[in-house]
């Protein structure tokens, strides 16, 4: 089976979580997280990066795949519940990219005001 386009995926996902906000939460899981709260949906990302953890000490790539899957679609809800989406994040990868981890982190300490 091959693969649909991808380019684009997380944003078509984005925009499918915003619909979910309108949603029945009886027909809808994520409507259901969004109806229990922040509490809730910051649960499913903890528990989440939790398993994403269990399976890379496991050793299993494609069992740390599908939980890492998992964690990008419950920050995704997160994000969405926060009004906002994955396009901020993209453009801070986009601001950081090509800058030395060290220097970038250097540089939002010392913005932070921790010198």
């Amino acid at each position: 089976m091959q693969n649909p386009d991808t380019s684009d995926l997380l944003i078509r996902l984005a925009a499918v979580m915003e619909e979910r906000k309108d949603a029945d939460p009886s027909h809808s899981y994520v409507a259901k997280l969004y109806a229990k709260g922040l509490d809730a949906i910051l649960k499913k990302v903890g528990e989440e990066s939790t398993e994403v953890v269990i399976a890379a000490k496991g050793g299993d790539a494609q069992a740390l795949v599908y939980e890492v899957a998992d964690l990008w679609f419950h920050t995704l809800v997160l994000l969405a519940h926060q009004g906002l989406g994955p396009t901020e994040v993209l453009n801070e990868l986009a601001r950081r990219f090509g800058l030395s981890g060290l220097a970038e982190k250097a540089a939002r300490s010392f913005s932070e005001g921790n010198p």
